[in-house]
C-alpha cells in the first residue's frame, strides 16, 4: 500500500505553511511520474487502487487549502464551467497535411525524387503509424502547458486548452530533470482506443442518447465540446510526433526529435522505426497493415519523414504539405452491397454529382447506405448501373465510395447511366466543365440558394445568428427570398409566418440580418459562395486588393499573379463577376445598405522595398533555415515561389543547388549568394 504522505485534518505545526507547500509538491510529483510511467511508459507500478488513494490526498489537500492550488496540478483535470464559445488561436508554424500516396511505385518515387534532389545514394527515414484522430498544437512555457489548440485550417485552429487539460496523457508539466526549453510548441494527436469508443457508445445507446460513427468522430466530438466537463468523462489520450517551434536549437534528426519528446514528458508512438532504405519503409507498411486489427488504436497507414533536419530544410515545403513527408496510406477496408438506385444531387455551387443508394452496409465499424460516385465518368469508368452487386470501401476509411463492380454470372443489368440534360431540382440546362456537370440556374436553382444562403449566413461569413438551415428552407420554399439580396428585404411580418418563430425571435433574427450589414472584405468575399474560393483565398485577395471593387476589375492575368492562386480560381472569380445575375445581386446588397470594410494592406505593401519581387531558394542555406527565409521575403512585401519561370526576381543559390539554378541561368534569372540574399534583406534599396 502507498504510504499517506501527508493528512490534511492533522494539527499544523509551526512550520505548517512551508511543510504544507512541500509535502503537497511531492504529492503532485509522485502523482506525475506515475502518470508518466503510465501514459508514456506503459509501465505503471502501483495499483489504480494506490494511485486513487494519492489522487485524493491531493484533493483533500486542495480543497482544505485553495490559494495552494496551481495551474499543473494533477487535480485540475477534471472540466471547468462552459464557454460560450471555442476561441480562435493562431500556430506558431503552419500546421501542415501530408501528401497521401497509396501504391508501391508512388512510394518508390517518392524516394527516387528526395534522392534525385539532394544529390544522395542513400536517405534514412522514420516510419510511425498514421493516427485516426484529431491533429492538436500543445504550447508549453518554462515546462507548463499553457495553451492547446485544434489543427483549423492549418493556419489558425479553435482554443481547446480547458478540453486538453482533462486528457490524462497531456502533460500539464514537463520532466524537469530534462531539461525542456523554455517555450516549446509541440503537435500531436488526440484519438480513442477502440475498447474505449465502444464502451462509451454502450453507455450512451442505454441513455438513449446518439451514439459515435467512429473512434475519430467521438474523439473530434469530444474535444471541441464547449462543456469541458463532458470531455473530462470521455476517454480521450493523446500520442505527440512533431516539434512545432522551441527556443533552442531544434534536435538534429527526427528519429532524436521523437527521443527527446519522450524524454520530456509526452507520450510518442511506441510501434516507429528507423529505416534506412526504402524497402525497409515498404516493409515496416507491410508489417502494420498486417498488425492493424490487432492495434488497441485506429490507424489508416504510415507516416514517412525524412530523418535528418538538415535533409527537411534543403527539400522545403510546398503550400500546404512538406516536400520531406508523406502518408503511405493502407488499402481502404471493403465489403459487398448492392446499388439499390444512382440519384443525382445538386450542391450549393451548382455541381451534380451521382449518388449511389445502397443496400445498408457495414464497413469498417460504420454502416454506409450511401456512396459518392464523384462524376460522370468515374460512373462511366467504373461502368456501375442501378441494381447491380458492387464492392464498397471508406476511401481513407473515412468516406464512402465504390471501389468496382462485382459481375455475377447470368445477370440482367439495368441501361448505363447518363447524366441528366436538366437539373432534377429547378429543371434548368446542364451544363459541362470538364469532369463535371453544373445547372445553370445560378440563385434561380432551389437547391443552390438554399446552400448559397446557409453558406451566406454562416458564421465565418456573415454571420446572421438565427439563420439556419430550418429557416432558409421555409424562406426558399415559400418564394420569400429567391436570391442573397432579398434577405435584407424581409420584414416582420415576413418572419412571422414562419414556423418557430413569435415576436422575440423575430426581432432578434432581424436585428442579426442588420449587424450583418458591418463586415470585412474577406468575409463578404467567402459568403459570396464563388466556386473556389475559400477562406483562405478570400482572405489573400482582400490583402492584395484591398477593395472589392479592385477584385471585380482584375483579369485572369493579374489575378494569377498572387502567390496560390492559378487558372481555375482566377477563371472562377472573372466569372463570377461577368455573370449579369450575380452583378445585379451585388448592385441590390450594396444598395440595401452592406458596408464592406476595405483593407488597408495595399498601401502598406505599396511602401515595402520588395514590393512585386518574387524570390526562389534553391539548395541549402547556411545561416538561416528555408522558412526563416523566405519569412524576410513575405516581411518586406515580396513573395516566395517554388519554381522558377519568367515572373521570377531573384533566385537565391545555397549548398548543392538543384536543377533550378540550371533553370535560372537558361532565363537569365539574377542570382544571389546567401550573403548577397542576407545584405539585400538587410539594406533594401528604395527602388529597383
Amino acid at each position: 500500500m502507498q504510504q499517506n504522505l501527508f493528512d490534511p485534518k492533522s494539527a499544523p505545526s509551526a512550520d505548517a505553511p512551508s511543510a504544507l507547500k512541500d509535502r503537497l509538491d511531492r504529492l503532485k510529483a509522485e502523482i506525475r511520474r506515475h502518470d508518466y510511467l503510465y501514459y508514456v511508459k506503459d509501465r505503471p507500478e502501483i495499483s489504480d487502487s494506490d494511485y486513487d488513494q494519492l489522487f485524493r490526498e491531493l484533493l483533500e489537500i486542495e480543497q482544505a487549502h485553495p490559494e495552494l492550488v496551481t495551474p499543473d496540478s494533477p487535480t485540475q483535470r477534471v472540466g471547468a464551467p462552459p464557454l460560450d464559445e471555442l476561441g480562435k488561436v493562431s500556430h506558431e508554424q503552419p500546421m501542415l497535411s501530408l501528401d497521401s500516396l497509396i501504391t508501391p511505385q508512388e512510394v518508390l518515387a517518392f524516394d527516387q525524387r528526395i534522392k534525385r534532389e539532394l544529390r544522395l545514394d542513400q536517405v534514412d527515414y522514420v516510419a510511425e503509424p498514421k493516427f485516426d484522430g484529431l491533429s492538436v498544437e500543445l504550447v508549453y512555457e518554462r515546462g507548463l502547458f499553457v495553451r492547446g489548440s485544434t489543427r483549423g485550417d492549418g493556419m489558425v485552429g479553435e482554443d481547446v486548452t480547458v478540453n486538453l487539460r482533462t486528457i490524462r496523457s497531456v502533460p500539464l508539466s514537463l520532466l524537469a530533470d530534462s531539461h525542456p526549453p523554455v517555450h516549446l510548441a509541440v503537435r500531436g494527436e488526440v484519438y480513442m482506443r477502440r475498447d474505449d469508443f465502444h464502451a462509451l457508445n454502450r453507455r450512451m445507446a442505454e441513455r438513449g442518447d446518439e451514439t459515435f460513427a467512429n473512434p475519430r468522430n467521438a474523439a473530434s466530438g469530444s474535444l471541441r465540446q464547449l462543456d469541458s466537463r463532458i470531455t473530462a468523462e470521455r476517454p480521450l489520450v493523446m500520442t505527440c510526433y512533431e516539434v512545432m517551434a522551441m527556443t533552442g536549437a531544434l534536435p538534429p534528426s527526427h528519429w532524436e526529435e521523437l527521443e527527446a519528446l519522450a524524454a520530456w514528458g509526452f507520450p510518442i508512438p511506441t510501434l516507429r522505426r528507423l529505416c534506412q532504405t526504402i524497402e525497409d519503409v515498404m516493409a515496416f507498411h507491410h508489417e502494420t497493415e498486417q498488425l492493424r486489427d490487432e492495434l488497441p488504436y485506429e490507424i489508416d497507414g504510415i507516416v514517412v519523414k525524412v530523418n535528418l533536419r538538415e535533409f527537411q530544410n534543403r527539400l522545403g515545403m510546398k503550400s500546404r504539405s512538406p516536400r520531406w513527408a508523406m502518408a503511405y496510406k493502407f488499402a481502404p477496408r471493403k465489403e459487398i452491397t448492392k446499388i439499390h438506385k444512382i440519384i443525382v444531387s445538386v450542391g450549393r455551387t451548382g455541381t451534380l454529382t451521382p449518388l449511389a443508394l445502397l443496400n445498408p452496409v457495414e464497413v469498417g465499424g460504420v454502416t454506409i447506405s450511401r456512396a459518392t460516385l464523384h462524376n460522370a465518368d468515374e460512373v462511366a469508368r467504373k461502368d456501375v448501373r442501378d441494381g447491380d452487386t458492387v464492392k464498397v470501401e471508406r476511401a481513407g476509411d473515412v468516406i464512402p465510395a465504390i471501389a468496382e463492380r462485382v459481375p455475377i454470372p447470368g445477370e440482367l443489368r439495368a441501361a448505363p447511366f447518363t447524366m441528366p440534360d436538366h437539373c432534377p431540382v429547378c429543371g434548368s440546362t446542364v451544363a459541362r466543365e470538364g469532369a463535371y456537370y453544373y445547372c445553370t440556374g445560378h440563385a434561380t436553382c432551389p437547391a443552390q440558394l438554399k446552400g448559397a444562403l446557409e453558406h451566406f449566413a454562416s458564421k465565418a461569413a456573415m454571420n446572421i445568428e438565427g439563420l439556419g438551415k430550418k429557416t432558409v428552407a421555409q424562406l426558399v420554399d415559400r418564394g420569400l427570398v429567391r436570391d442573397l439580396a432579398d434577405l435584407y428585404d424581409l420584414k416582420r411580418e415576413h418572419i412571422l409566418k414562419l414556423d418557430g418563430f413569435a415576436d422575440r425571435s423575430a426581432t432578434l433574427l432581424l436585428e442579426a440580418i442588420e449587424r450583418s450589414k458591418h463586415v470585412p472584405l474577406d468575409r463578404f468575399l467567402y459568403a459570396l459562395g464563388i466556386r473556389q474560393v475559400g477562406r483562405h483565398i478570400a482572405s489573400l485577395l482582400a490583402k492584395e486588393f484591398g477593395s472589392l471593387q479592385a477584385i471585380m476589375q482584375a483579369d485572369t492575368a493579374r489575378l494569377q499573379a498572387i502567390k496560390e492562386i492559378g487558372p481555375e480560381i482566377s477563371a472562377s472569380l472573372v466569372s463570377y463577376f461577368q455573370e449579369p445575375s450575380n452583378r445585379r445581386v451585388l448592385d441590390r446588397l450594396l444598395q440595401a445598405g452592406i458596408l464592406i470594410e476595405q483593407t488597408a494592406l495595399p498601401q502598406k505593401k505599396a511602401a515595402h522595398p520588395l514590393a512585386g519581387k518574387n524570390f526562389v531558394f534553391t539548395g541549402g542555406l547556411e545561416t538561416l533555415s528555408r522558412e526563416d527565409a523566405s519569412s524576410l521575403v513575405e516581411q518586406l512585401g515580396g513573395t516566395v515561389s517554388s519554381t522558377v519561370s519568367a515572373k521570377t526576381s531573384f533566385v537565391v543559390v545555397g549548398a548543392n543547388p538543384g536543377s533550378k539554378l540550371a533553370q535560372a541561368k537558361k532565363l537569365g534569372i539574377p542570382l544571389l549568394t546567401e550573403q548577397e540574399f542576407l545584405k539585400l534583406v538587410e539594406h533594401p534599396p528604395s527602388s529597383y
